[in-house]
């Protein structure tokens, strides 16, 4: 979630440090044995704060995050200590998604004014995908998403989660505007759709997920619609009971279901985690469980083999012109 803020919130010093309690109750999950399975919640601090992008790295058996105020990327195991993976790609970092396939990962950055770098120069002007070495974690490309070839009109531009097809392409959101991206293996990108159900005042297409079927959900984050779009960028709108306000990140889980995680940093939603699934591709949906959120500020979420896990970094205090280096991943009860 992208939300500006005063100056002197962002900008204060914290102090480097990595202190941590683990839930110590970790009942065996799906991965098999307790002593294989992830706690139920991992309680962290880190001095790169308010993580709001979360993703589970298969070959470390651990996590990636974001940072809203340092743009740093780092890994967390189930001891929630941070550890360094890669240079900064920008002033703030938001999706990241592992593709373990081809070695790599790739992150959103851009600058919605939450970071301690955050300048006239880049303030919603910086937009675009750093895609690194996951082995090594070395920055091999920066693929920008803000240029007169991709956005000939201007405007605000900053984008936020992306999501990968099983052939490599990846596709971004942009809730500044009302653009879909596109960025092939080869790093050329591209507007999959541009349209203007996805335009906001506020915050529009947020959580972006890949379905194997062949398709594309995303969520409206001001109003809650949630869209299907096609490979050749034809968008509908999925039927739903009842809007996804506040929907911020989305996790596709593996028999299928749709898990939406909504907060209210910047819409009259509830937070909570939503799951749906479909019986017709998602030209509809249906809810099948509802799970309010015990921990403030819920963003986005990772499926892991212990099950699916839920991020808070945060980023409540920060919106409120508050000061802290905590973040809480914990696990659904039925993710």
């Amino acid at each position: 979630m992208k939300f500006r803020v005063l100056a002197a919130a962002l900008l204060a010093l914290v102090t480097p440090s990595a202190t941590l309690s683990v839930t110590a109750a970790a009942a065996a999950g799906p991965a098999g044995t307790a002593s294989k399975a992830l706690p139920v919640q991992i309680d962290g601090r880190t001095a790169d704060r308010y993580p709001e992008g979360i993703a589970w790295d298969p070959t470390r058996q651990a996590f990636l995050i974001g940072s809203l105020a340092t743009g740093r990327i780092s890994v967390v195991g189930r001891d929630g200590v941070p550890h360094p993976f890669g240079v900064a790609p920008g002033v703030s970092t938001f999706g990241l998604h592992v593709d373990a396939v081809r070695n790599r990962v790739l992150v959103t950055y851009a600058d919605i004014g939450n970071g301690e770098r955050t300048s006239d120069a880049t303030l919603y002007k910086q937009s675009g995908v750093a895609i690194y070495n996951l082995r090594t974690g070395r920055l091999e490309r920066r693929v920008d998403l803000n240029t007169p070839r991709l956005n000939p009109a201007g405007g605000r531009h900053g984008v936020n989660d992306l999501a990968i097809d099983a052939v490599g392409n990846a596709y971004v959101t942009d809730p500044a505007a009302d653009a879909i991206y596109r960025i092939t293996p080869a790093g050329t990108a591209s507007v999959l759709v541009r349209d203007e159900r996805l335009r906001s005042d506020t915050i529009g297409a947020n959580g972006i997920v890949w379905d194997p079927a062949g398709y594309l959900l995303t969520v409206r984050y001001d109003v809650g619609k949630l869209f299907r779009i096609t490979r050749r960028g034809e968008m509908t709108e999925v039927g739903l009971t009842s809007a996804l306000v506040g929907g911020d990140g989305l996790a596709l889980a593996r028999d299928g279901r749709l898990i939406a995680i909504t907060n209210k940093l910047g819409a009259a939603g509830v937070e909570r985690a939503t799951v749906l699934s479909s019986r017709d591709n998602y030209r509809t949906a249906q809810v099948r469980s509802v799970e309010p959120w015990p921990v403030s500020g819920p963003t986005t979420a990772a499926v892991t083999p212990s099950g699916t896990y839920v991020l808070s970094g945060r980023i409540d205090v920060l919106i409120a012109g508050g000061w802290s280096d905590q973040f809480t991943v914990r696990r659904m009860r039925q993710g």
